[in-house]
């Protein structure tokens, strides 16, 4: 790996750099945080030598960005997770993805949504037939860690931006293309909420609002189900997801996921141009999948 010159001996960005600039050390991170733990899983899903792997991984740990967790005993063989360190890391990847999506893939214009024909809606829809890692974020009742994936037949995730109560929304917040509709879309899946579990199906409210913020919005609107905070990125860096930055924050772009029991993703609706037909669309994924169990 490269070292650090003298000059740049106490500048954190060259630092920082030292530690992760390196390509195959960034995408390592972004596996893990996606679920790959093991040697083999990581070398499928970069196609990268096993040389190459080993000297990252263990680059990685030696820095304190991954650790080795035994997973078995005869012969010895472990996986590799994110530490606290690392995944502190996590908004770093999401920022690199946000800037991509607008400035490479895109034309620079700040967008709440995206064209159909976007990368953003081809990695989405592209998570169809994918299993959600093991994580938890913090819920709006009490700040205590929920799974995203509820104990039911399926669960619906339906990922907002942000929502103007309580904390007021960037003065520009309005001219920013799919901003708008937040309270709308958690009002329709209020309405909608017990014919989803009358189904045998949960919902979860996700956006990048703290949980206090949250929880201010659900008494107020008597929200029915649980709404999560992913302001420190962890399922967004976990699905890669689309994201836009607006008052100093990545917000997520709005995105329902239909999940089954077993976390794998059965349906996706990415860009959500219309809310109403959205909702019910869900409801029909959610329907058909309870059945076909």
């Amino acid at each position: 790996m490269r070292s650090v010159p003298e000059r740049d001996a106490a500048c954190a960005i060259a630092q920082a750099a030292a530690v992760i600039g390196d390509w195959w050390s960034l995408l390592l991170i972004r596996e893990t945080a996606r679920g790959h733990h093991r040697f083999d899983a990581l070398q499928e899903e970069l196609g990268i030598s096993r040389k190459v792997l080993t000297e990252r991984l263990a680059h990685l740990v030696e820095t304190g960005v991954l650790e080795k967790v035994p997973y078995q005993d005869r012969p010895v063989r472990h996986e590799y997770r994110l530490t606290e360190s690392g995944r502190a890391l996590l908004p770093v990847l999401l920022s690199m993805q946000d800037w991509a999506d607008r400035w490479i893939f895109g034309d620079g214009s700040l967008s709440g949504t995206a064209d159909e024909a976007s990368a953003e809606a081809r990695r989405v829809a592209g998570l169809a037939g994918e299993r959600l890692p093991d994580l938890k974020l913090p819920g709006h009742r009490d700040g205590a860690p929920v799974d995203p994936v509820a104990d039911t037949a399926a669960t619906v995730l339906f990922c907002y931006p942000a929502t103007g109560r309580p904390s007021p929304l960037p003065d520009s917040w309005s001219t920013i293309p799919g901003a708008l509709g937040c309270t709308l879309e958690n009002r329709l899946f209020k309405n909608a909420y017990e014919d989803i579990r009358a189904a045998g199906a949960e919902v979860r409210g996700i956006s990048t609002q703290r949980p206090e913020e949250q929880r201010a919005f659900a008494v107020e609107e008597n929200i029915p189900f649980t709404l999560l905070s992913d302001v420190d990125l962890h399922l967004a860096a976990a699905l890669r997801l689309p994201t836009f930055r607006a008052g100093q924050l990545l917000r997520l772009k709005r995105a329902i996921l239909v999940v089954d029991h077993d976390r794998t993703v059965r349906h996706t609706h990415f860009p959500v141009t219309d809310i109403p037909a959205a909702v019910d669309e869900a409801l029909t994924h959610v329907r058909r999948l309870t059945a076909q169990n």
